[in-house]
């Protein structure tokens, strides 16, 4: 991969990271805002049974997507460790060795395998 290329690519991975960490930045404001306002006295009896259960089941919602995009965030940091570590080896298959292509690391530059091995693997599973 040319240096433009590899540059292009971190370019790209920080983007992500920095998305990434204001998402979960704003599930933390998100979940802050829900303790401070249950904080009340008043608060479990100002809505009905089923709004409570609503809103648990949107807390539970947003939990599950933070967790899935803090497992993004640490896909991203583990890409800018094998970039900064080895940046002649980035972008090369973990399974083959081939080239990952450019393409495809510009649409998803966490990405570790070719597009090959990635369909090998998704249906062998």
């Amino acid at each position: 991969m040319t240096k433009k290329q590899l540059a292009h690519l971190e370019k790209r991975l920080l983007q992500e990271r920095d998305r990434a960490l204001r998402w979960l930045g704003m599930f933390d404001e998100m979940a802050k805002a829900d303790r401070e306002t249950g904080d009340s006295d008043l608060a479990a009896y100002t809505d009905h049974m089923a709004d409570q259960g609503t809103e648990a089941m949107e807390r539970e919602k947003a939990a599950v997507l933070a967790t899935k995009e803090g497992r993004y965030l640490y896909r991203i940091e583990e890409a800018l460790r094998r970039l900064y570590a080895s940046p002649r080896a980035f972008g090369k298959c973990h399974s083959c060795g081939e080239d990952v292509g450019f393409e495809r690391l510009d649409a998803l530059p966490h990405a570790r395998y070719c597009i090959n091995c990635k369909l090998k693997e998704e249906e062998a599973a």
